[in-house]
């Protein structure tokens, strides 16, 4: 199948297993089904509560519903594996690699840093968002792992009580006057703040290595202020030339500090994962 399909069935029967009804219902082999149910696009409803079905062999009740949203291009998805930096057993830190995102979706959420995170951490536990990096921006990132340590570490980045410095590859050679700049301009209609310092400069080859500290957290942030300067960073598809730039997205977040049951935590990616030009 190339193009999405949706199936939604209800349970007639205690006997019944999702894996069978799905199969049934959409032609599949049972492996396929399950394979699915893995990442993240199969549904279960009763009494109005819906949530992800991941085990095949949970009981059903009569007049449950099971939903299986299927998109070959959404299953095929592959992404590299995401590192672990630190596991505090509340949180863990983790680099987040380009393309695998912070939140799934009906489709399914196997690229997703969150499930990769409850998949491979021992031992197992919950991951939570706390605070999100673009899918193709690669760097730090702190998941919490109990709702009591999300909403303590969600606090900290709404009341921006954290620290986070990045590298961007721009597309063209520092002009500016000063090696220092602030951008102060709105984002989506919020206050938006950027302090941009110059790392290298190579007149030659038209492009530029800066470091960028953030005291917001405005959706593209980065993108936005550098692309003001005219500097758009290299791989930049949205707010630079597409025809231009083929590499990956070159920003990465590559320094990360923030308080958590009062002790303050710093991490920082060790050089050699910096960027370069």
């Amino acid at each position: 199948m190339d193009t999405p399909e949706q199936w939604h069935v209800t349970v007639s029967s205690a006997d019944h297993n999702a894996v069978n009804l799905l199969a049934n219902a959409s032609g599949l082999s049972a492996q396929w089904v399950k394979q699915a149910m893995q990442k993240g696009c199969v549904w279960h409803t009763r009494n109005k509560h819906t949530q992800r079905l991941r085990r095949s062999k949970k009981a059903l009740q009569v007049g449950d519903e099971i939903h299986f949203y299927y998109n070959s291009q959404v299953l095929n998805q592959e992404v590299d594996d995401a590192i672990l930096i630190d596991d505090q057993l509340a949180f863990s830190v983790w680099f987040k690699p380009y393309g695998m995102v912070c939140q799934g979706s009906k489709w399914g959420d196997h690229t997703t840093i969150n499930r990769f995170a409850e998949t491979h951490l021992k031992p197992q536990r919950p991951a939570f968002i706390v605070h999100r990096l673009d899918k193709a921006t690669t760097g730090i990132m702190v998941m919490a792992h109990s709702k009591a340590a999300a909403r303590e570490l969600s606090t900290a980045f709404e009341q921006r009580l954290t620290a986070k410095i990045y590298q961007a590859v721009v597309s063209t050679a520092w002009q500016l006057s000063d090696d220092k700049v602030t951008v102060d301009l709105d984002v989506d209609g919020k206050h938006a703040v950027s302090h941009i310092t110059l790392l290298q400069n190579d007149v030659i080859n038209n492009k530029a290595l800066v470091s960028v500290k953030i005291d917001t957290g405005r959706k593209h942030q980065i993108r936005k202020h550098l692309a003001s300067l005219n500097m758009a960073i290299l791989g930049d598809r949205l707010y630079g030339d597409a025809t231009t730039f083929a590499c990956d997205l070159q920003l990465r977040a590559v320094a990360l500090a923030f308080d958590f049951q009062n002790q303050r935590y710093s991490y920082q990616l060790p050089e050699q994962q910096y960027l370069s030009l």
